[in-house]
């Protein structure tokens, strides 16, 4: 890891890492301050510039690695480094499972809860991600499609990645090429790719609709590719069909669903696998009635639906739209019941939580405060949490632990590998 000094660069300094930060940089102290390091580990000896502040923290890069630490491995992705899909190829994958579960357990340590609780992480292997949001480019050199450098808006071009399945890994050629008679010099867009059980759905994002002739091509890589289905949207807008060859098919729990185009699913089936098995785990026993909280398209209404009637409740309506669809398909409409509300502005009350035996809920990176209050209000009583932050899942925790829930179990789980991210399923009980 050798880097060439640039002139009238930063301050420069030795030091040594001494922990991982939350996104997976090396900490290392400064003048008594904190400065993060990307690309190192604890014990690693570094000389370093630094490139900025921010929050009473140094930020610094990397000029030389003058003494590794342990745990150190060689990245096996020769994009590592200047591409930001990912930050801990370096770390050898024991250390980083113990990072990820520890990232749980401090989270829960700073709200006065037990870290007793947390169970050894689950890992999803690399090779593994069926969903995945690109960035493309096209400039003077051809057409760039990756992920982007980190803090950048720079679009690192990133054939061969090995994070994604090789299903969407035979797409990229062909639509890097498509783009590349699409995009105006200097023009970007964004991709969303997701394998389905069908063939692949793609979703092309850009500021400029395309014409007849770029509709042509989008057709024609649809054909080439194999593609399941392929739509356009303008950033923030609705998505619009180009080429529908057949429907995107997922099936939960055996119940076929047909995602809307762009539309939330769990990054790989088998981190969906994982979380569904641990979902089910953490219903009390019997369970009649279950509310299924940011439902999204079904991923745990239906197999829950094995269990008990299930109430699903979601703020998107494309994605309630699919679910409805699904389970009136499966004959389901009397075990599956939909409702549309924003639970962020408007969660459910403790009036409207009685009768039920247990409530399941999933909301995004923000958490699910308000929601929990009305948890923690109610007679409910049985909870199952999944959260893709642990810092708000344990403010969350804390608000029903308060309000007399016991928390039985914590498992982490990691869908994203080499990342910073930590996913994870926890069940409540009164």
């Amino acid at each position: 890891m050798r880097r060439k000094p640039r002139r009238g660069g930063g301050r420069q300094a030795e030091v040594t890492i001494e922990s991982l930060g939350g996104r997976g940089d090396g900490v290392a102290r400064l003048d008594g301050r904190p400065v993060f390091v990307p690309l190192t580990l604890p014990g690693d000896r570094v000389r370093l510039r630094i490139t900025g502040e921010k929050a009473g923290a140094f930020k610094a890069e990397v000029i030389e690695l003058l003494a590794g630490g342990p745990g150190r491995v060689e990245p096996p992705c020769p994009h590592y480094g200047p591409c930001g899909g990912c930050a801990l190829q370096h770390l050898e994958a024991g250390r980083t499972a113990s990072w990820k579960r520890e990232q749980v357990v401090q989270a829960l340590a700073r709200r006065g809860l037990p870290g007793e609780a947390v169970r050894p992480l689950i890992a999803v292997p690399p090779g593994s991600r069926r969903r995945a949001a690109l960035a493309a480019v096209r400039t003077q050199a051809g057409v760039l499609l990756g992920f982007h450098e980190r803090a950048s808006h720079k679009v690192i071009d990133a054939p061969g990645c090995r994070l994604l399945t090789p299903g969407l890994t035979a797409v990229l050629p062909l639509l890097r090429a498509a783009l590349a008679g699409i995009l105006a010099p200097r023009e970007s867009a964004d991709v969303t790719l997701c394998e389905t059980e069908s063939g692949v759905d793609l979703l092309l994002i850009s500021r400029r609709p395309p014409d007849l002739a770029a509709r042509e091509a989008l057709a024609e890589l649809a054909r080439s590719a194999d593609l399941a289905r392929l739509s356009w949207a303008p950033p923030d807008g609705e998505p619009e069909p180009v080429a529908r060859r057949r429907p995107p098919r997922i099936s939960f729990a055996g119940v076929a669903v047909v995602p809307p185009p762009g539309g939330f699913l769990q990054p790989s089936a088998e981190g969906e696998s994982a979380l569904t098995r641990l979902v089910l785990d953490g219903l009390p026993a019997p369970a009649e009635r279950v509310l299924d909280l940011y439902a999204g398209c079904g991923a745990f209404s239906f197999p829950l639906a094995e269990h008990a009637r299930v109430h699903a409740v979601e703020g998107d309506e494309a994605a309630l739209a699919a679910l409805r669809t699904a389970a009136r398909g499966a004959g389901l409409e009397g075990r599956v019941s939909a409702e549309a509300r924003d639970l962020a502005r408007r969660p459910l009350q403790a009036s409207e939580l009685a009768g039920f035996d247990c409530a399941v809920f999933d909301p995004p990176r923000a958490g699910a405060r308000m929601q929990a209050e009305a948890f923690a209000a109610s007679d409910l009583p049985a909870v199952v949490a999944v959260s893709c932050n642990p810092n708000t899942f344990a403010r969350d925790a804390r608000i029903l632990v308060h309000g007399g829930f016991a928390l039985a179990e914590v498992t982490p789980l990691d869908q994203f590998p080499w990342s910073g991210h930590v996913e994870l399923v926890a069940g409540f009980k009164r």
